[in-house]
């Protein structure tokens, strides 16, 4: 049965590289998967087509006139191991919704069949946070079924994770989208591990891997690569191995519990990632403070 995935998280916490790795390490194990770029930045595909960008769904739709004059062939293509690849694009940038661009592609490949191949995994690789109802519109429409998202141990990262649960919640209970877990892609903060699980643990989830930080993924992107494809026998490789062999395996889908901001803050604050606030010192100058000293 096909599993359909959408990776969240914060902007620039590493969503396309960890999708892209995790595609590749589960493409090696022999599942037939396509990844469906939802950003409008095109580049969740590349290091699977050793692509600068791949030429996408809206912006071949202008060219041709309308989605409607587009052919499957015309937006999909095939990269490392058989992955199918494909881009919704969106508007120029400060034009339009990039959003609506989402919500086009993805009808799109319905309607053209590209959901009836042989697939067992689709993964959507969503931009930044659920604000925006086209970029939610995998969850809200009940295309994915399984949210996985990226954190790291930095308070926005945490921030950003917990609002997206809040728009799970949401769409939880007219579909069927579940929380699979958090993949923590390590920025080498204190007690990370630690941190990632315990917040996994109050919003009713499972830290599903925890991804060191190595170099190796770095010097793969250079060359346009997955580090499973640039040095399959390299530690990071097998990182994306164990994570895609739990994401095959996983069974823990849930409904999170979000936390309320004070909540956030006080694990926050338990971790020491956040200091105690010092109501007295709310709303005084620098000259007041210095006065009180």
């Amino acid at each position: 049965m096909l599993r359909q995935c959408a990776i969240y998280g914060k902007g620039g916490i590493g969503k396309s590289t960890t999708t892209q790795n995790l595609v590749a390490a589960m493409a090696e194990a022999g599942q037939k998967v396509m990844i469906v770029g939802c950003d409008p930045k095109a580049d969740s595909t590349r290091l699977i087509l050793h692509s600068k960008a791949q030429n996408t769904v809206m912006e071949l739709a202008a060219k041709a006139g309308s989605v409607e004059d587009l052919e499957l062939e015309d937006v999909m293509m095939e990269g490392f191991k058989g992955v199918k690849c494909a881009e919704s694009g969106g508007p120029e940038p400060g034009v339009g919704c990039a959003g609506r661009g989402v919500i086009t592609a993805i009808n799109f490949l319905e309607e053209e069949g590209a959901y009836e191949e042989d697939l067992d995994f689709v993964f959507y690789d969503v931009l930044g946070d659920v604000v925006c109802g086209g970029f939610a519109m995998p969850i809200r429409e009940n295309k994915a079924q399984e949210i996985y998202i990226v954190v790291s141990g930095e308070m926005m990262a945490m921030y950003a994770a917990n609002n997206i649960c809040k728009g799970i919640v949401k769409y939880a209970n007219s579909g069927g989208v579940r929380l699979g877990g958090l993949i923590c892609n390590s920025r080498n903060t204190d007690r990370e591990e630690d941190l990632i699980m315990a917040l996994a643990d109050k919003l009713g989830t499972q830290m599903i891997h925890f991804v060191p930080r190595d170099n190796t993924v770095q010097r793969a992107e250079l060359r346009r690569m997955t580090v499973i494809e640039y040095d399959p026998k390299a530690r990071q490789a097998d990182e994306y191995r164990t994570l895609s062999a739990k994401i095959i395996a996983n069974k823990k889908l849930v409904i999170p519990t979000p936390l309320t901001m004070d909540e956030l803050e006080g694990l926050l604050m338990e971790f020491g990632i956040m200091e105690v606030e010092d109501e007295s010192i709310i709303g005084k100058t620098a000259a007041e403070e210095a006065v009180a000293k």
